[in-house]
C-alpha cells in the first residue's frame, strides 16, 4: 500500500511529547513491512535545512486559505530506508519558537496556520504525484483531511481510492476555534453543525475527523470505551458511541533500540534480563546521587511524570509520606503546575532522608531513574496509552499503576500463587487505592524469590512497536477492503 503520515511533530525533528514519537516510529515499522511510506509535518524554525541537507521539491504553491491564498515551499528529508518526510514550509507560521503557542498560551493564529497545514498536504500529494491508498492523520492539527476528502476533493479523480484513518491521542486537546473561523477552512456553513463540525459554539477540527475518517483510532483498547463515556469523552462521547463500529484501539509501543538498558550510554552499568543484577549497581548509583542511604535492601521507588493533574497529583502527594513511613524511599522527576512544584519542594525539604525530587526535565536523568528504580509509580486520573509503564517494564522496574487507559492493557497484577502478572494495578482513584497497591508491591520486594520472578517477567514483555505496526498495516487493509466493498461509513 501506499500510505502517508500526517502529524503536527514527528521524532527526530520537531517534539513536544509523545504524538511525535508515535509517528516517527510507526513510519518505519509500516515501512519496514513492506509497505510505500511518506509523511508530512510543518517546518518550524529548529528544522534546520543545512544540516539536514533538505532537498526542495516545490519552490512556490499557492495554498487556498478562505478566500485568500497563502504560498508555500515544500521541501523533503529522506530516510536510508526510504521513508521520505515532506516540510510545509511557511515562516510566518511555522518559524516561531514553539510549536502551538508561548508559556503564555496558544497561538491565535492556530486555526489558519493548521488549515493551511492540512489544505497544503493534499495539494502536495498531487503535486509530487503520490496517490495514497491511505492517509492516516493524527489529532486535532490533522483532523480537517477526512473532512476535506469527502467535501472539497470528493470528485477529484486524484483522491478516489484515498481512505484515511484518523488517530486521537489525547482527546483533551481538541482544537475548537471560534465560528469566524469556519470561512477560513474553505467550508461553507451547512457543516457549522451538530452533525458536522459544530462543537459548543465552535468550529472543532477534532470533531470533523471523528465524523469523516473512514476509521478512527485511539492509542489504547481501553481508552476506546472510556471516550465513549461522559467521564473521559470531553464531551464528544455521544459522536464517538455513534461511531463505535469504526473505532479500535491500538495500543502504542516503544523504540527497543532507545531503551535498551544493555546498551545505553546514559546509565551507570548496563544489564539485561539475563544479568539483572547489575541493577543493583544503578540501584546505588541513583540512591548516592540523591544522598539517599545506600542500602540494597530497602525499596526505591520512582516516579518520572508531568506533575499535572491528570497525571493524579491529588491522590500522589497526600500518599508520599505513608509511603515514606513504609520505609520505601523514592526519587521523583518532573515538571509541570507551580502549584505541584511548590508543595513537592517544600516535602522534600522536610523529608530529605526519605526522598529525591527533582522539579525539572532531564531524560538522561529518568533513564538513571528507570535503571535504579525497584519499582516506578503511575497514578493518572486518564491515561490514553502511557510509554513510562513500557519503558519501566524493559528497565526491570516494576510498574504500579492505576486502571486506566493504556495501563490496563499492558499492566496484569502479578500472582504470588501463579508466578504470572508483571506489576501491580488499582481501581479506585483514590489515595487509599494507591498506598494498597504500592503495600503489595513492598509485601513482595519482601520475598526475593517472588520478586525475582516478577522482574523477569517485567522484562519478557515485549511491547515493541513491531507488534503495533502490524495491527495498524491489517487495519489499513481492513478500511481498504470496505472502501472496495462499498462499506462506507
Amino acid at each position: 500500500m501506499k500510505i502517508a503520515y500526517v502529524a503536527s511533530e514527528m521524532i527526530p525533528f520537531a517534539k513536544t511529547g509523545g504524538l511525535a514519537e508515535v509517528t516517527g516510529t510507526l513510519a518505519h515499522e509500516v515501512r519496514r513491512l513492506g509497505h510505500e511510506v511518506i509523511a508530512f509535518i510543518p517546518r518550524y524554525k529548529m528544522v534546520d535545512a543545512q544540516k539536514l541537507d533538505l532537498r526542495v521539491e516545490i519552490e512556490h504553491m499557492e495554498v487556498p486559505v478562505g478566500s485568500e491564498r497563502e504560498t508555500v515551499k515544500v521541501s523533503s528529508y529522506t530516510f536510508k530506508d526510504g521513508v521520505q518526510i515532506y516540510f510545509i514550509e511557511h515562516p510566518e507560521f511555522y518559524a516561531r519558537e514553539g510549536l502551538y503557542g508561548t508559556p503564555l498560551g496558544d497561538y491565535p493564529d492556530n486555526d489558519r496556520r493548521f488549515i493551511l497545514f492540512q489544505r497544503a498536504v493534499l495539494e502536495t500529494l498531487r503535486a509530487v504525484d503520490f496517490r495514497p491508498d491511505l492517509i492516516h492523520c493524527h489529532d486535532w492539527q490533522t483532523g480537517l483531511i477526512p473532512v476535506y476528502l469527502k467535501t472539497l476533493y470528493s470528485q477529484d479523480q486524484f483522491f478516489q481510492k484515498t481512505r484515511t484513518v484518523f488517530t486521537i491521542h489525547n482527546l483533551g486537546y481538541q482544537g475548537n476555534f471560534p465560528p469566524d473561523s469556519l470561512p477560513a477552512t474553505g467550508l461553507g456553513w451547512e457543516h457549522f453543525t451538530m452533525e458536522r463540525l459544530e462543537f459548543y459554539g465552535k468550529v472543532s477540527f477534532i470533531r470533523g475527523g471523528i465524523v469523516d475518517a473512514d476509521m478512527v483510532t485511539t492509542v489504547s483498547d481501553r481508552y476506546s470505551k472510556e471516550i465513549q463515556t461522559k467521564e473521559f469523552g470531553c464531551g464528544l462521547e455521544g459522536v464517538l458511541a455513534k461511531r463505535r463500529e469504526h473505532l479500535t484501539g491500538i495500543i502504542n509501543g516503544i523504540n527497543f533500540e532507545e531503551w535498551d538498558p544493555e546498551k545505553d550510554a546514559d546509565i551507570p552499568f548496563p544489564y539485561n534480563a539475563k544479568n539483572v543484577t547489575q541493577k543493583s549497581k544503578n540501584k546505588a548509583a541513583l540512591q548516592k546521587e540523591n544522598e539517599l542511604e545506600i542500602k540494597a535492601n530497602t525499596p526505591l521507588l520512582g516516579i518520572v511524570s508531568r506533575l499535572v493533574d491528570q497525571k493524579g497529583l491529588d491522590i500522589l502527594i497526600p500518599s508520599l509520606e505513608s509511603i515514606f513511613q513504609m520505609g520505601i524511599q523514592v526519587v521523583l522527576l518532573g515538571t509541570g503546575d507551580e502549584k505541584y512544584h511548590k508543595v513537592l519542594r517544600d516535602m522534600a525539604k522536610k523529608n530529605k532522608e526519605h526522598c529525591g525530587f527533582h522539579i525539572l526535565f532531564d531524560p538522561k536523568m529518568a533513564k538513571r531513574i528507570y535503571a535504579g528504580a525497584d519499582m516506578i509509580l503511575y497514578s493518572s486520573y486518564y491515561e490514553p496509552c502511557g510509554l513510562g509503564q513500557m519503558i519501566s517494564l524493559r528497565f526491570g522496574a516494576v510498574p504500579v499503576v492505576r486502571a486506566t487507559g493504556g495501563f490496563v492493557d499492558t499492566i496484569e497484577e502479578f500472582q504470588p500463587t501463579t508466578l504470572k502478572g508483571n506489576g501491580f494495578i488499582f481501581e479506585d482513584y483514590s489515595s487509599e487505592a494507591l498506598l494498597a497497591a504500592v503495600g503489595r508491591a513492598l509485601d513482595t520486594y519482601r520475598e526475593p524469590r517472588l520478586w525475582k520472578r516478577l522482574v523477569q517477567n517485567a522484562m519478557a514483555c515485549d511491547f515493541s512497536w513491531s507488534a503495533s505496526a502490524k495491527q495498524y498495516a491489517a487495519l489499513y487493509q481492513r478500511t481498504q477492503r470496505r472502501a472496495i466493498q462499498g462499506l462506507g461509513k
